[in-house]
């Protein structure tokens, strides 16, 4: 029996490149020795991905729905597919043909030879604004300077995964996951595969500067209380810092210059509200890890599909 391949490709109001990518990875699998599923996650698409999808499927049973009842985002949509895939290996992609499909067989390659988890790392787009690439040096380092993961400056959602370390994501709870860190988390033996973006096919980035932001910030606080903790070192700073009044107070009160009540007004503001920063960064170091366990709701909810649960 031939091995299978499960591709997993996250789709957001992308009715005109879904055809594209699925005529380039069916060119690719004609070359490999492996049995195929092309998993599609319509995630609240708007447009008419969905009818789309379904009527490639009635040309090419190998391909396979999932429809999010709203927008739940990239992640969780990488997450219905992992959880829904059937594959000896699952390959996560992006629909816009930016990920290259011909990569493919090196990837599967890796795998063969032992790897459970196959990443890549997007080399330099030079065709990118340099404001663009800037933030995103930044912003890996930003990261990795806040958190306990040290992720590949241009790592991409572009990856291989064995059915093994499948079988261990699905057992991940996250509310919102984020696996390029989870990923370099749970360890097991990676290889990292260096390649040139393509050029988007049709249509526009769904990711504004407000999801980049976003998904910053996300990077961080899921690895990492270091936040809590800068604002708990900032109440101390704060507070050690308004005993550089005194100084000033007894000089005032000394030469007969001081201003009636100010001193002691910003003595008592600056070193109680450090105080306050110090009992709030330490009290959200607790609360912040009893919140992120104690949401119980679903991941994400499915409004259809045409394919059985793994």
């Amino acid at each position: 029996m031939r091995e299978l391949v499960s591709i997993i490709i996250p789709a957001y109001n992308e009715a005109e490149n879904i055809p594209v990518i699925s005529r380039a990875l069916k060119d690719v699998f004609k070359t490999l020795p492996y049995d195929y599923e092309f998993i599609f996650v319509c995630d609240g698409c708007t447009d008419n991905s969905l009818d789309v999808l379904t009527n490639l499927n009635t040309q090419n049973p190998e391909l396979f729905f999932i429809e999010f009842s709203r927008n739940f985002g990239h992640q969780l949509a990488v997450k219905a597919g992992l959880d829904h895939a059937h594959g000896d290996c699952v390959i996560c992609m992006d629909c816009d043909m930016q990920h290259p499909p011909s990569l493919l067989p090196d990837m599967i390659a890796k795998w063969k030879e032992g790897y459970e988890v196959v990443y890549t790392i997007r080399e330099d787009d030079k065709r990118l604004p340099a404001g663009k690439r800037l933030s995103s040096k930044l912003y890996y380092k930003f990261l990795n300077s806040l958190s306990d993961v040290d992720l590949d400056a241009g790592s991409a959602d572009f990856r291989l995964l064995d059915k093994k370390v499948v079988n261990v994501l699905r057992n991940f709870n996250e509310s919102d996951p984020f696996y390029r860190g989870l990923l370099k988390w749970i360890g097991f033996k990676q290889y990292a595969i260096r390649y040139q973006p393509g050029q988007r096919h049709l249509g526009t980035s769904k990711y504004n500067l407000k999801k980049m932001i976003r998904l910053a910030l996300h990077g961080v606080t899921s690895f990492s209380i270091k936040p809590l903790y800068a604002a708990a070192y900032l109440g101390f700073i704060f507070s050690l810092s308004s005993l550089l009044y005194i100084p000033y107070v007894l000089y005032a009160l000394y030469s007969g210059q001081e201003v009636s009540g100010w001193a002691s007004i910003i003595m008592t503001i600056v070193f109680f509200g450090g105080l306050q920063l110090i009992i709030l960064g330490i009290t959200g170091i607790y609360l912040g890890k009893m919140f992120m366990q104690s949401k119980q709701r679903p991941n994400y909810i499915v409004r259809s599909t045409n394919l059985k649960q793994a």
